[in-house]
C-alpha cells in the first residue's frame, strides 16, 4: 500500500471570488459582534465586524484613489498594528496585490526586495526599516483612507494572483511565493482539521499582527468563520498572556513553541477555565513542551505543519490526536503523499513529504523564478524538503529536512543567506551557518568561522545586527582553524552541528 491520502469531502473554491470578501463575508450580518479585540493590561481596543468591513473597503477606495490599479504590487513596511491587516485586505478587497514583510528585516534586506520587486506602492510606518522611496505611502495617509466610501469588491479568478510573502531559499537569495486568492478558500480544511474553531470561540494568538501566521491562524481564519480575535497588545510578554486569556474568555491559544516554553519557564499552573485547547505551527513542538502544558494547563496543544508555499496540511485536532510521536495526518480534503525516487513509497517506508499540485493552498509559484519552481516538482507532487514516514493509520512521524535549512522562531533561515553576509566580515575567511542544540529542545543559529585569529564576538554580533532581521543573526560566533569540507570542496553544515553537540 503507498503512502498517498485520500483527497475527499472538499467542494472546489466558487468563482468569481475575492480573498477579502471571503474573510468579511459574515460581516453584514455579525454588525456589532466584536471581530478583534487587542488587550493589554490595562487597556482593550475593539473592533466590530461592521467597522472592520467599513475600514477595509475604505481602504481600498483610498489605495485605487492614489493611481493605483489591480494587479500592481504594493511593499507593505508595517508595524505590529491593526494598520497591518486592514492594509492587507484593504489592498486584496481593491484587487492589488499586497506583499506583507517582516518589520525585523533591514534596510539592505528590503532594499534588495524592492529592486526585485518593484513595488507602485510601499505603505510605510516610519518605525519600520525601509530605503526612501517616492512612492512610499506614509502611515497618516494610509489611516484617512478608512473613513473613505466602500468600494466594491473586486472579484475575478479564483486562480489569480492575490499576494507574494518571501521565506528564504536555499540559494541564498529570499524567495517571493505568489499566492492566489483561492488561497484563503483551502484553510477551510484547517478549520476542520486542526482548529475545531466554532462562531462562538474567541481566538488569542501571541503573535505580532505582521506576521504570516498571525495573519492567517490569529485573525483571517477566526473572522471568516465569524469567531473573535484577541491579539496581545506590543510589549505583552509571554508570562503575561495567561492572564489576559482568562480575563478576556480566550477559547483557543495559537503561539510558536518557543512561546509555550517562556509561559510554563513562569508558570507551574495556567488558570483559564475558558480554554478549550492551544495550537502550535511554525517549527516542531518538543513532546516535553506539550506534556508540561497539558499538566499546567489541563488542555491539550494540538500542532500543525505547514510552510510558506503551502499553509498548513498535516495536524491533528480535537477529534483525530496525534499518535505519541507523529505530525498528525493529512487534513481532509488533501492530497499528500511521501515520494521516493520513483515516486510515492510504500506505507513505513520514510519519503518526502508531498503535495498534490492541485491543492488550492498550494502557492502558484516564484516570482520571476520558473526554473526554481519547476525543481520543487517531482510529476504531480510538490516536494517540500522534509522527509516523513506514514503509518497504516495515515499519521505521518516527522524525520527532518533532507537539506540544511533551518528554523528560528518559525521563520525558515537559508544557511547561505547568512554565510554571504557575514562572510563581508573584515577577517573572516570562510564561514558556515548551522542550527545548533544548546540544551534539550532548544536550538539557535551558529555561524562557525576561519580567520587568522578569533575575532570580536560583540563586532560580529553588531554587523549582524545592522545587516540581518533578528531572526536571522546567529547567537553564536565559533572560530574554527578550518571548516569540514567533502571531497568535492562542498561546505559539510551538518558535520558543524554534529561536532559542536558531541562537545557539549
Amino acid at each position: 500500500m503507498l503512502s498517498v491520502s485520500a483527497s475527499t469531502g472538499f467542494a472546489p473554491c466558487p468563482a468569481p471570488f475575492n480573498l477579502a470578501a471571503h474573510v468579511l463575508g459574515r460581516a453584514a450580518d455579525l454588525g456589532d459582534k466584536t471581530a478583534l479585540a487587542i488587550v493589554g493590561p490595562d487597556s482593550v481596543e475593539a473592533w466590530r465586524f461592521d467597522q472592520l468591513e467599513a475600514a477595509v473597503r475604505g481602504t481600498a477606495t483610498g489605495l485605487l484613489g492614489i493611481g493605483l490599479r489591480p494587479g500592481d504590487f504594493v511593499l507593505m513596511r508595517l508595524g505590529n498594528t491593526v494598520d497591518f491587516p486592514l492594509a492587507y485586505l484593504g489592498a486584496l478587497a481593491a484587487g492589488l496585490v499586497p506583499v506583507p514583510t517582516a518589520a525585523a528585516l533591514t534596510e539592505p534586506e528590503v532594499a534588495a526586495i524592492i529592486a526585485t520587486l518593484a513595488p507602485k506602492a510601499i505603505l510605510r510606518d516610519p518605525a519600520v526599516p525601509c530605503p526612501p522611496n517616492d512612492t512610499t505611502v506614509d502611515l497618516a495617509q494610509l489611516r484617512s483612507m478608512r473613513d473613505l466610501p466602500a468600494a466594491p469588491w473586486h472579484v475575478g479568478d479564483p486562480d489569480r494572483l492575490g499576494y507574494i510573502i518571501y521565506t528564504s531559499g536555499t540559494s541564498g537569495r529570499p524567495s517571493a511565493v505568489m499566492h492566489a486568492h483561492r488561497a484563503i478558500w483551502a484553510r477551510q480544511m484547517m478549520v476542520r482539521g486542526w482548529y475545531d474553531l466554532k462562531p462562538e470561540d474567541r481566538v488569542m494568538h501571541a503573535g505580532a499582527f505582521n506576521w504570516t501566521y498571525t495573519l492567517g491562524t490569529g485573525l483571517m481564519d477566526p473572522w471568516t468563520a465569524g469567531a473573535t480575535a484577541l491579539i496581545p497588545a506590543a510589549g505583552v510578554a509571554p508570562a503575561d498572556l495567561p492572564a489576559l486569556m482568562a480575563r478576556h474568555e480566550a477559547s483557543l491559544f495559537a503561539a510558536a513553541p518557543g512561546v509555550y516554553r517562556q509561559i510554563l519557564k513562569r508558570h507551574d499552573r495556567i488558570n483559564v477555565p475558558s480554554l478549550r485547547h492551544g495550537l502550535s505551527a511554525g517549527e516542531k513542538l518538543p513532546s516535553a513542551v506539550a506534556r508540561a502544558w497539558q499538566a499546567a494547563s489541563g488542555t491539550p496543544i494540538f500542532e500543525a505543519y505547514g510552510m510558506s508555499e503551502c499553509s498548513t496540511f498535516l495536524s491533528a485536532s480535537p477529534d483525530r490526536p496525534a499518535r505519541a510521536g507523529t505530525l498528525g495526518q493529512p487534513q481532509d480534503g488533501r492530497r499528500i503523499a511521501l515520494i521516493g525516487t520513483e515516486g510515492p513509497v510504500e506505507i513505513g517506508q520514510e519519503g518526502t513529504i508531498a503535495i498534490h499540485k492541485s491543492d488550492p493552498g498550494l502557492m502558484l509559484g516564484y516570482l520571476g523564478a520558473p526554473d526554481q519552481t519547476a525543481q520543487k516538482y517531482q510529476g504531480d507532487w510538490f516536494l517540500t524538503g522534509d522527509q516523513g514516514v506514514m503509518g497504516t493509520d495515515g499519521q505521518i512521524t516527522y524525520l527532518g529536512r533532507n537539506d540544511d535549512m533551518m528554523n528560528a522562531g518559525g521563520f525558515r533561515v537559508s544557511p547561505i543567506e547568512v554565510e554571504q553576509t557575514l562572510a563581508k566580515f573584515p577577517g573572516i575567511h570562510a564561514v558556515g551557518a548551522a542550527e545548533v542544540e544548546v540544551k534539550p529542545d532548544v536550538t539557535v543559529i551558529a555561524a562557525f568561522y576561519t580567520a587568522d585569529s578569533p575575532l570580536d564576538e560583540a563586532a560580529l554580533a553588531l554587523y549582524a545586527q545592522d545587516n540581518m532581521a533578528r531572526y536571522k543573526q546567529p547567537r553564536l560566533f565559533i572560530h574554527l582553524p578550518e571548516l569540514p569540507m567533502g571531497a568535492n570542496g562542498k561546505l559539510l553544515r551538518r558535520s558543524l552541528r554534529a561536532a559542536y553537540e558531541a562537545q557539549r
